[in-house]
């Protein structure tokens, strides 16, 4: 009987040696698999046309800066504004760089699905999918998300030019993309249309925890700053400020913050943006 209960003991431990065994190679395999994913992820090469710049350098180091006093919850921020070429897509290119090199995980969202000019002015050279394609049901997430050269810096181009863009961005699918894309990183940038002819911008806001609107300088007046606010505040839009871009610095001696009334203002970047 002794030896019977023995056998039976000896079984058993050998039962748990081995359960033991089977979910610790497990957990091995399953920590590959996830340096596997990580490793796995799509890369691109993007190359910034940009010289070098001390005021504009350091006016985007004021602008990350805000972003950061704007507040924890503040994660999601679009880029717009009220007309084409003012220089908001090299500023939020910029920003982006800006962010992952002072260590904060951030995604560069492509949003302008109309016009965009993003993989053009970078010169990336391989064939990328995009936000379009997500939306219109055409790729899953991991194959529009892509690495880059920068540091802690995930780009998702804007993809083909879609017939009906402000419907795909107004969509639910669009929504949890945002959700996603919040939980992943520390910091996601959206680049959106201007506001001058389409309504996009207005409706990434809605999902979106803050907006900014760039103003070139000496180019967009004081009406049309407010209107473009006025538009993007009516969709639920939180406005976080307004960067005047594009200021002559032979001509600005001096280094100061630009407004329109006390709730906005993060900051001039400089010439050539």
């Amino acid at each position: 009987m002794d030896q019977e209960r023995r056998s039976q003991r000896e079984m058993m431990q050998e039962n748990e040696k081995q359960a033991r065994t089977t979910y610790t190679n497990a957990q091995a395999k399953a920590a590959v698999s996830r340096r596997d994913n990580k490793a796995s992820k799509l890369r691109v090469e993007l190359t910034d046309p940009r010289k070098s710049n001390y005021f504009y350098e350091e006016a985007l180091k004021t602008l990350r800066t805000n972003i950061q006093f704007a507040g924890a919850d503040i994660k999601t921020i679009l880029v717009t504004s009220c007309f084409p070429n003012e220089g908001k897509s090299d500023v939020v290119f910029q920003l982006a760089k800006e962010m992952g090199m002072a260590g904060k995980k951030t995604v560069l969202l492509d949003a302008d699905i109309r016009k965009s000019v993003l993989v053009q002015r970078y010169l990336v050279d391989s064939d990328v999918k995009g936000l379009s394609q997500y939306l219109s049901g055409q790729a899953p997430v991991r194959d529009i998300l892509y690495g880059t050269n920068y540091e802690n810096m995930d780009v998702i181009f804007a993809g083909p030019m879609a017939p009906n863009p402000s419907e795909l961005l107004n969509g639910k699918v669009f929504a949890k993309l945002m959700i996603e894309l919040k939980q992943r990183y520390d910091y996601v940038l959206i680049d959106t249309p201007p506001m001058a002819n389409v309504v996009d911008a207005a409706i990434v806001g809605k999902v979106c925890d803050g907006a900014i609107l760039l103003i070139e300088s000496g180019f967009v007046g004081y009406r049309a700053a407010q209107k473009a606010i006025k538009q993007l505040e009516k969709s639920g839009t939180h406005m976080l400020g307004a960067v005047l871009n594009k200021v002559d610095t032979k001509k600005e001696k001096y280094y100061s913050y630009y407004s329109y009334g006390s709730k906005y203002g993060y900051g001039q970047s400089h010439e050539n943006a």
